[in-house]
């Protein structure tokens, strides 16, 4: 969770009141956001286990109090003290819901020309704005620096999402350029003390070797490794920015500014326009005209030239939400009309909102500082808060109701126990991967499964439909370890199925989860009794008796002290060649679990045997191995 730390003063002087600290922590609970510590400069330095200062340097440290406040990790604008007071102003009444505005059309004269076949190298996006005639003072600047890291450390994952650039605008000559250049080809001042030119190759190594620019090394393997470097570059081919590290010297930002550019190069386009907007909506309060911005056009080329994609930025997002007056009440536990409901939304920036179908909808309007809203659950959360946590009131269920666990899940537990004091330890696996592991690999035929439509490697390309492929790969990456004893592996998890019986529209055909148990025993000793052995484990632990055609002992037993579901039966048959798992494993040592209802409906809840040579192969796999798995779900 991200904290705001923010001295007491100022924050009081933005909110126009002052507060106790046991009435600013309530106020804190009733906003939805948690007063975590009060503490100072001089404390934090005394507290700190990694700064050693001296008794004089402590000495010279403010002790003025400074209060961290935990925000959701969603509220991105509450990461400055202007994000936060202006919501805590809006929730006390003590002011309206600023409208932010795009004021001007965007001027050829300080677009961004982005060379696309360059950039879509390593960092595609790009997105812009103007803040002009900003007033800075020093508690300003500090804030804006601040909302910067604070950005950078969670929305942006550490720069690699979104990086951001702020410059001195009238220190630059526009139009500008961003481009992925040979890091020996760009040479620049950067925004360090040391004050020399460096190429971009030669800074890298200065980041990674020099101990007082430490805070920069964890961004350098982002860029370092890549045959191009992304670099934005005035008309003068002057750099300006080599994202996602450092900024030039020349464009740097001062007390004196009065025009800022910003910039956001990105992996990822939507949260680049959500890190712009929420820059310039709490930032543009100090523009001569507050909570306006200037746009840019930001224009990509091809090789030739030609302009083949061209946007207008920043969007400062505005829309429309709808949630039930039902659904919010319930969810909530209140009651309260429809018309109170709608003016509860000005208090936490949802206004203005409207009623739709005889008062039974609420539409709210959602400001581009609420980039969280993104369900009617967080309509009727914030409506919640408006209302008061504390003035819900306490009742009494009107049905008496007693919670148990789960069948399923009480039956994965219970096997997981069992089948751990059975010699098998248990693995948790990744629910995508490729799908070559996911059907090649195990010799089995390509058929239909959940799939990425953007994949962010080949690993990841699909949902898995077995477990099998996890633990094997498991057994692949602990290869070093001793086989002496062999390996016992096992998972109880989802995999993830097309359900063609489920469409949730016309165009998108829904999925659904099974429960699967998945063991593996690789080692010298590795046979198909063993693993036979755990399934005969598993069926008698499920009270699954087997079939007196299948087991003698069975048929002699009949009738004794079996415990078993009645009518529950199962036995094993080969499994054929054809069978779109009978690749996987080696001809003749290879079994289907049948199951026997009592309807007397036979079903194949499983497959178990010997895995064939060249699907060890395919995972690097030395010595014999044996497998099983089987449906969960079908023995409830």
């Amino acid at each position: 969770m991200p904290t705001l730390a923010v001295e007491k003063d100022i924050f009081f002087a933005h909110l126009g009141r002052t507060y106790t600290e046991e009435a600013f922590d309530e106020l804190c609970f009733e906003f939805g956001v948690e007063l975590d510590e009060v503490t100072s400069e001089r404390e934090e330095a005394q507290k700190s286990a990694t700064v050693k200062l001296t008794k004089d340097q402590i000495a010279s440290l403010s002790d003025k109090e400074i209060y961290k406040i935990d925000v959701p990790a969603n509220r991105y604008d509450l990461l400055c003290v202007e994000g936060m007071s202006r919501a805590l102003k809006i929730f006390l009444g003590d002011m309206e819901a600023p409208v932010y505005q795009i004021v001007g059309e965007p001027s050829e004269a300080t677009a961004m020309t982005v060379m696309k076949t360059n950039t879509d190298k390593i960092r595609p996006f790009v997105v812009c704005a103007i803040l002009r005639d900003v007033t800075f003072d020093k508690e300003r600047y500090d804030s804006f620096m601040d909302l910067q890291d604070q950005l950078h450390r969670n929305l942006c994952r550490q720069r690699t999402l979104v990086a951001i650039g702020t410059h001195d605008l009238d220190s630059i000559k526009p139009p500008f350029k961003y481009d992925a250049r040979d890091p020996t080809q760009i040479s620049f001042v950067p925004l360090t003390p040391d004050d020399q030119t460096f190429t971009a190759k030669d800074l890298m190594t200065h980041y990674e070797t020099v101990p007082t620019c430490k805070h920069l090394k964890p961004y350098v393997p982002i860029i370092k490794d890549s045959p191009v470097y992304p670099v934005i570059m005035d008309s003068e081919e002057t750099v300006m920015s080599l994202p996602p590290i450092i900024n030039g010297s020349k464009s740097k930002i001062t007390l004196d500014t009065k025009n800022v550019f910003i910039e956001c190069t990105a992996t990822d386009i939507t949260k680049a326009n959500i890190v712009l907007d929420t820059v310039v909506t709490m930032f543009s309060e100090y523009c001569a005209k507050p909570f306006t911005v200037e746009p840019v056009t930001v224009n990509y080329q091809d090789e030739s030239g030609a302009i083949v994609d061209s946007h207008v930025t920043p969007l400062l997002y505005t829309r429309q939400e709808q949630a039930k007056v039902d659904f919010c009440n319930s969810l909530i536990g209140i009651s309260i009309t429809a018309e109170e409901m709608k003016n509860l939304c000005n208090k936490v920036q949802l206004g203005p909102a409207k009623l739709l179908d005889n008062d039974t909808t609420l539409e709210v309007t959602v400001p581009p500082t609420r980039s969280d809203i993104l369900h009617p659950v967080d309509i009727a959360e914030d409506i919640g808060i408006a209302f008061g946590y504390n003035n819900i009131v306490k009742k009494v269920p009107a049905t008496c109701t007693v919670g148990g666990e789960f069948p399923l899940n009480l039956l994965g537990d219970l096997l997981r126990d069992e089948i751990g004091r059975a010699g098998y330890t248990e693995v948790l696996t990744h629910g995508l991967c490729s799908t070559h592991d996911n059907f090649t690999a195990l010799r089995r035929p390509v058929t239909a499964a959940v799939s990425l439509s953007n994949p962010a490697n080949k690993d990841y390309q699909v949902v898995r439909t077995t477990l099998l492929p996890g633990l094997l790969m498991t057994v692949q990456h602990n290869k070093s370890a001793s086989f002496t004893a062999g390996f016992k592996l096992f998972e109880i998890s989802d995999v993830v199925l097309p359900d063609s019986e489920h469409v949730i529209t016309e165009t998108i055909v829904g999925a659904k989860n099974a429960r699967r148990v998945c063991a593996v025993y690789a080692g010298p000793t590795s046979g198909f009794e063993i693993i036979h052995g755990l399934v005969d484990r598993i069926m008698t632990l499920s009270e699954v008796a087997p079939e007196p055609a299948y087991c003698a002992s069975a048929k002699k037993d009949e009738g004794k002290h079996r415990v078993s579901r009645e009518g529950w039966l199962y036995t094993i048959a080969p499994l054929e060649e054809g069978d779109p798992e009978a690749g996987t494993y080696f001809p003749g040592r290879a079994a289907a679990i049948l199951l026997t209802t009592p309807e007397k409906k036979q079903t194949r809840i499983g497959t178990f045997g010997i895995l064939h040579p060249e699907v060890l192969n395919n995972f690097d796999i030395q010595y014999p191995s044996s497998c099983v798995e089987l449906d969960l779900e079908a023995l409830l």
